[in-house]
């Protein structure tokens, strides 16, 4: 009887162990270019092939617009995406800025960024700005301590601007960062980021 109740304890913890990952989904990225909208659903021509994506009701539609590190001012609130150098400051891989009504998005400085060896994502209010040869360097300002950030001239900026369904038409580059793979092979997204003219989200 001990046995049987055992195993049966086990089988529950099983069940349970499969349950609660299955519950915690890992997300994905998925970009590509937008093959055709139906109501919800978006079809994405990617890089590894075919994707049906389907977007929550009331989904997050965000425009990529180019910019440049000109375009940064004091009070803006951006996120970028860098290299630790030996002096203490980051160097710009990529650099987003983002809109008023999205400050405070993943605040914070934290290691982990895909985008290049050793990345870190750094998001945050820009204080001073200063001019030096390799660029301006933007003082962000965080919580824990504030980091220099050097954006040189060849750094891919964006302005990020909230937009609406409008956007999803064939043809534009879009991106889904945080995609939820579903038993059936399709994801869903609570937010997709197109761009604008050339801009490739």
């Amino acid at each position: 009887m001990r046995t049987k109740r055992i195993m049966t304890a086990a089988a529950l913890a099983v069940v349970f162990a499969v349950s609660t990952a299955w519950a915690q989904q890992p997300t994905q990225r998925v970009a590509g270019t937008l093959d055709k909208v139906e109501g919800n659903m978006l079809y994405i021509k990617s890089a590894s092939g075919p994707v049906t994506l389907k977007l929550a009701d009331n989904a997050l539609v965000v425009a990529r617009v180019k910019a440049s590190a000109a375009d940064i001012k004091a009070g803006d609130y951006v996120a970028t995406g860098g290299v630790p150098q030996a002096d203490g400051t980051q160097k710009a891989v990529e650099l987003r800025i983002f809109p008023e009504s999205m400050r405070g998005n993943g605040e914070g400085h934290r290691p982990g960024w895909p985008g290049a060896a050793n990345g870190t994502m750094t998001n945050g209010g820009v204080g001073q700005t200063v001019t030096s040869v390799d660029g301006p360097v933007l003082t962000v300002k965080l919580k824990d301590g504030d980091k220099k950030i050097v954006v040189g001239p060849s750094v891919p900026v964006q302005r990020l601007v909230v937009s609406d369904r409008n956007e999803l038409k064939a043809g534009a580059a879009v991106a889904a960062a945080a995609a939820a793979k579903q038993p059936d092979g399709t994801f869903t997204a609570a937010r997709i980021d197109v761009g604008r003219g050339d801009a490739v989200p």
